[in-house]
């Protein structure tokens, strides 16, 4: 018995449809990148697992799909040779294994798995410009569009297999970019009529100062972490969550001001200068902050707001400046559609010191969803025909096939059914694929040289010419 197709959990299967909109998103997406000034670059699927292992974190490292190797070399006698690290596994969940036998288990995945499906495209970036440096001028704009997988759990919004649509300059420490980046932001959310969107904003170096300035710079991550979750467990919540992290009771004192963080973008940099004021690398912040807004007021956004968020604090680990994350409108809920930052050393990971970076990445998938929810996908991003010409047999599915190649010369997506079978079924077939028109070309009309163009909407049918059918096809 023939087992039941599946796919694997944490992918998806697209119908034509959907395909049709996913590709609306990504090209006008790249449209923007390129009137932005950005190249594109592709990188392989998989990468070397040094490559990516240890550039995510412990937890990223988790989330990274191994390639195995082909071949048997690591059979003997039809019993794999495992070490006690996979035995503990067996018993025992990741975390509670010890050094030595995450070490051991490290060089056995490393015998039977070199290479490793790509986490994101930023790293796979990283090495791209260490890799091309004496090819590349600099600064280095470029865009990638392509599937990123991970492990992770799916759920609403999040996948294995998934695109990313990172925009980075790589060369340049001038903050002129964050602007630029803030404007391409506006621009594309723009043009996909998603208005409303909140750029948020903050910046590590002012995350650092705010841990200075309350003496718990040892804890920059702790405190961060559990500032991030304020919307989610409230001021008590994180509070209690950072007393729990070692954080000291008098310390927090200090930092109440955050909790009750709120005004136009001025109202809260004025806040955060008072904050810091003790703190230079907090001030840093500050006026790298300021930089931005001031001029991004000056040049000014279409449909976006760019809102400053001191609890934002994602990819802590490489951003050394600006952080961005941007959130959908009010109206739908949704986790956030879009982020990046700042980062003034990734490339160091390979061996290429001070080449400072920043870059943003669109969440493609999510953004699918929100477009969806409000309905906001033009009619006429459709995988579908314009027309259907009837076919009655090989004399008049001639004509008609001569009609169509001069309708696909002015870029009209028009086809021939391909059976003369009755009537009645081709109009089916056109009413389940959604096509709008149907053009009927019997002995009548191909003695008339004309067409009978039938809205299949409305029922309305009108005789025209071939320009009289070519324009009301175009419409």
């Amino acid at each position: 018995m023939a087992s039941k197709p599946s796919i694997p959990q944490g992918t998806r299967d697209f119908s034509p449809a959907e395909v049709s909109k996913r590709q609306y998103i990504i090209q006008t997406i790249k449209t923007n990148f390129e009137k932005f000034g950005f190249q594109p670059i592709e990188t392989p699927s998989f990468e070397n697992s040094d490559t990516l292992m240890g550039k995510y974190g412990e937890e990223g490292d988790r989330l990274i799909f191994k390639i195995l190797n082909s071949g048997n070399f690591f059979f003997n006698k039809n019993k794999i040779e495992l070490p006690e690290s996979i035995e503990a596994l067996q018993s025992n969940s990741a975390e509670t294994i010890d050094l030595s036998q995450r070490i051991e288990l490290n060089k056995f995945t490393g015998r039977i798995s070199e290479k490793a499906l790509r986490y994101d495209l930023t790293v796979p970036f990283a090495r791209y410009v260490v890799q091309h440096q004496n090819e590349i001028e600099f600064p280095f704009k470029r865009y990638q569009i392509q599937p990123v997988w991970r492990a992770d759990r799916p759920q609403r919004g999040r996948y294995r297999e998934f695109y990313q649509c990172d925009a980075d300059v790589v060369g340049s420490k001038s903050l002129w970019q964050e602007v630029e980046l803030v404007q391409l932001y506006d621009t594309v959310f723009t043009s996909l009529g998603l208005e409303g969107v909140t750029i948020k904003i903050n910046n590590r170096k002012i995350l650092s100062g705010i841990a200075e300035v309350i003496g718990a710079s040892d804890k920059l991550i702790d405190f961060t972490v559990a500032l991030d979750k304020l919307d989610k467990i409230g001021e008590d919540g994180v509070k209690k969550e950072m007393i729990e992290k070692g954080i000291a009771a008098e310390a927090l004192v200090k930092v109440q001001p955050l909790f009750s963080f709120s005004g136009t973008f001025a109202d809260k940099i004025n806040q955060l200068s008072e904050l810091l004021a003790s703190s230079e690398e907090g001030m840093k912040g500050v006026e790298e902050l300021k930089f931005i807004c001031d001029n991004v007021a000056v040049l000014g956004l279409a449909t976006a707001t760019l809102d400053l968020d001191v609890t934002l604090a994602r990819g802590l680990n490489y951003y050394t400046g600006a952080i961005f994350e941007v959130a959908a409108p009010k109206t739908v809920s949704m986790g956030s559609i879009g982020g990046g930052g700042r980062y003034d050393d990734l490339t160091g990971i390979f061996g290429l010191k001070n080449m400072s970076g920043v870059g943003i990445s669109f969440g493609l998938d999510r953004i699918y969803l929100v477009l969806e929810e409000l309905q906001l996908f033009p009619e006429t991003v459709a995988a579908t025909s314009k027309a259907i010409f009837i076919n009655y047999g090989d004399k008049e599915a001639l004509y008609a096939s001569k009609a169509i190649q001069k309708l696909r010369q002015e870029n009209i997506k028009v086809e021939l059914y391909p059976d003369n079978v009755k009537v009645g079924k081709q109009f089916q077939y056109a009413d389940k694929r959604l096509i709008p028109f149907a053009v009927i070309a019997g002995d009548q009309e191909i003695e008339s040289n004309s067409y009978a163009l039938k809205n299949l909407v409305t029922g309305e049918q009108i005789t025209v010419d071939f320009e009289g059918l070519k324009n009301a096809l175009l419409v």
